[in-house]
């Protein structure tokens, strides 16, 4: 999601994490495993449906005529791009799957719809959206319907909705963040020309993290701090381009940079658990809740001795 942080080539890079936040403006928390303590609210549920509906309806034809009416049409086709940025789009289009079906799940039982229905919602609205930009890549000559981002928008829908469905809870979290680097200024057209664009296009600087919450696994009288997370982070950096770096863009020489994955563990805060007793409406918790808090880690790298940052983002 790159969106939503988060992770697309460049049509899904621009408009899913905008599709993200503004689900994420109105969005509620409910506060160990979630009963739900709304009741039933068939007017809130009415307004919810009628604003998703006008939004997701605005954006595909935004999309449309902003973006893919620009390019060439083609009859439906596959693209294998499996290969491109050391798999950094790939944890993207999971990460965005995932915190997308928790906004529409949150939603749901914030018009009091039932844990199971709001999960089960949560999980296809996020599927569902994510399938349609798929097919509008598969019927344009630039792109195509890629097997492979389809395969990880499933497991990051299913990785919510199967935590849901069985704990009633997310005891696992998939989060993202990113720090500026120096790879950006020599594509700049592929990794983004400032600060904003290289949030969402520059992979190099993203890491996508798996936050456990260790405090969901342990009895209800543990004195273990309810909000503190455990983090395994994933993310690659050296690419100036999708699958190799060239030597040279327009006028500007490429330096060999070496293509690399790095893998960290850290520490985070679950901010839905701050308050572990709330069960009420926490209004905007979900969007610092997607973002990995910056903490110490440690560095895990191929060839490389363990690196400690005393601070990570």
């Amino acid at each position: 999601m790159h969106t939503s942080g988060l992770a697309f080539r460049v049509t899904k890079r621009v408009w899913l994490p905008i599709y993200l936040a503004i689900l994420l403006l109105g969005q509620p928390t409910v506060g160990r495993a979630q009963p739900n303590s709304l009741p039933y609210n068939s007017g809130r549920l009415k307004t919810v449906i009628i604003s998703e509906v006008a939004i997701s309806t605005a954006a595909m034809v935004g999309l449309h005529y902003l973006w893919y009416k620009k390019f060439p049409r083609s009859r439906f086709h596959l693209f294998n791009d499996n290969g491109e940025w050391l798999a950094m789009d790939k944890v993207g289009h999971a990460v965005t799957a995932y915190n997308v079906s928790a906004i529409q799940c949150d939603l749901m039982r914030w018009s009091g719809v039932s844990n199971t229905k709001a999960a089960w919602i949560g999980g296809l609205t996020a599927l569902t959206m994510q399938t349609i930009v798929e097919i509008f890549d598969g019927f344009s000559t630039h792109w195509g319907f890629s097997k492979g981002d389809m395969l990880a928008n499933i497991a990051g829908s299913a990785i919510f909705t199967a935590q849901q469905l069985a704990w009633k809870d997310q005891r696992i979290r998939l989060k993202f963040s990113f720090h500026k680097t120096l790879f950006a200024p020599y594509n700049p057209g592929e990794l983004g020309s400032n600060i904003w664009q290289r949030w969402i296009k520059d992979y190099n600087g993203q890491t996508y993290w798996l936050s456990i919450n260790p405090y969901s696994f342990m009895k209800s009288s543990t004195s273990f701090p309810a909000w503190l997370n455990f983090t395994i982070g994933y993310s690659a950096d050296g690419m100036v381009a999708a699958r190799t770096n060239p030597k040279r863009i327009g006028q500007v020489d490429i330096p060999e940079f070496k293509r690399q994955r790095q893998f960290y563990f850290s520490v985070d805060a679950d901010l839905k658990r701050i308050d572990k007793n709330n069960q009420h409406p926490q209004l905007l918790l979900n969007i610092p809740n997607i973002l990995k808090i910056p903490a110490p880690a440690l560095e895990f790298k191929k060839d490389s001795a363990v690196k400690l940052h005393w601070l990570y983002f």
